[in-house]
């Protein structure tokens, strides 16, 4: 269990730090300090939903056609290549700088709307959570713990970046610090991928 749930959080936790629309979001809320607790628990929900339906979906699909596994797990080993090398370039780009506006105060309604669309409508929510930790999750004999691992990683993430941007915001306010994240990020999708493609 205990094996399972590290791993699951691990892969979760390095899935969600990129640097991204709703994460930006997110950010700049908490730095204008704009109803935070509950668009962090908005986000960590949604994010649980669908790595339920991912881990959920692929176990019965992995042993009602057993080649589907290998192909996910090659295909997400091709994913996170890419997710890593992304990083790398970003990070060679010179990072991103997170600027914070300065304006009206947002009504509650606006900003669920807002997270909500970030969340549901970006495909690449879906690769990473339903598709991504789905098929990994098949890897391991209790997915139950990954999946709890994968969700505990949402929830630690999206308050921490919440109610931690008031922190964080003199170090991202240089590219140097995105940079160094992108970096980071670019090390362990590259580690995970090598990982998948050698079990």
């Amino acid at each position: 269990m205990t094996t399972s749930l590290i791993a699951g959080f691990a892969l979760g936790f390095s899935l969600i730090l990129a640097i991204g629309a709703q994460n930006a979001f997110v950010l700049r809320q908490g730095l204008r300090r704009e109803h935070v607790f509950v668009l962090c628990l908005t986000c960590a929900v949604s994010d649980a939903i669908l790595i339920a339906a991912g881990v959920a979906g692929f176990g019965t699909l992995a042993q009602a056609a057993p080649w589907f596994e290998t192909v996910m797990r090659y295909g997400g080993a091709v994913f996170l290549i890419w997710y890593g090398l992304r990083s790398f370039w970003s990070a060679w780009q010179g990072g991103s700088v997170m600027e914070v506006g300065e304006g009206q105060r947002s009504s509650l309604r606006a900003v669920l709307l807002t997270v909500l669309a970030f969340t549901w409508l970006n495909p690449h929510v879906y690769l990473d959570t339903v598709v991504l930790i789905g098929s990994i999750s098949a890897q391991y004999e209790n997915q139950l713990g990954f999946a709890i691992g994968a969700m505990i990683s949402s929830f630690v993430f999206f308050f921490s970046l919440g109610y931690g941007a008031g922190v964080l915001s003199p170090v991202f306010a240089r590219a140097r610090a995105w940079q160094v994240l992108d970096i980071l990020i670019g090390v362990v999708m590259l580690g995970i991928a090598a990982k998948l493609v050698t079990m």
